[in-house]
């Protein structure tokens, strides 16, 4: 009797499971795995943000971030990587035509800045738009409701039942939010991701020893 009550409680744990990340990942067409030194990261891209979901299907079949490093690593903030502000900033100065593609934010309230988060980068564009080939992931730091209230007040948003849940129990970066286009999230490896954003970086938060990862999409 024992034996069969506890097989049928592994199994009704083993169902919440596998519908939780069914939930998770309802309607989500791509997954990429970031290899790393570290471990792997595991993230689920977003299908109600396709351009930026194309933007980096893309550039992954195109090569482009085919030995790509984070670059940019402040602890209880975000680990970065792909191209850095710097290297944009000298390339598009150094370009005859001045010329600065971005692409346009896509903000959706599904889409918001807790610990895992994937986003795109940017610079202080007024339209918000995102660099082509920069993104950053979300590791975070502890949110109370005072933080959430006062952010709605200065942004003019509102955050749902959903989001304010998540941050407080969670934590992230809501002042990201509206700013920023999240287009994706972590799965699996969350303590990988977790790990790299505590290693050591010099002043200009590049990390001391190099950071490598490969970047490719899961079938």
């Amino acid at each position: 009797m024992m034996l069969t009550f506890f097989n049928f409680r592994r199994a009704v744990l083993l169902l919440l499971f596998f519908l939780f990340y069914q939930a998770l990942s309802f309607g989500q067409t791509n997954r990429l795995l970031f290899k790393t030194s570290f471990g792997d990261v595991k993230v689920v891209l977003y299908d109600f943000t396709p351009n930026h979901r194309e933007l980096i299907l893309t550039a992954i079949k195109d090569g482009t971030y085919a030995s790509s490093f984070f670059n940019r690593i402040i602890s209880g903030f975000l680990v970065q990587g792909g191209e850095h502000d710097i290297d944009i900033e000298k390339r598009e100065s150094a370009d005859p035509l001045q010329s600065k593609p971005r692409l346009a934010p896509e903000f959706d309230q599904r889409a918001f800045h807790k610990v895992g988060a994937l986003g795109a980068g940017r610079d202080d564009n007024p339209d918000k738009a995102s660099f082509l080939n920069q993104l950053y992931f979300v590791v975070g730091k502890p949110v109370s409701a005072v933080d959430l209230d006062s952010l709605e007040v200065k942004k003019g948003i509102k955050y749902t039942a959903s989001q304010r849940a998540h941050y407080l129990k969670s934590g992230g970066q809501p002042r990201l939010d509206g700013d920023y286009t999240v287009f994706g999230e972590v799965y699996e490896g969350l303590d990988v991701l977790l790990k790299i954003s505590k290693v050591k970086t010099d002043s200009l938060d590049y990390p001391i020893v190099p950071i490598q990862f490969t970047l490719t999409v899961l079938e």
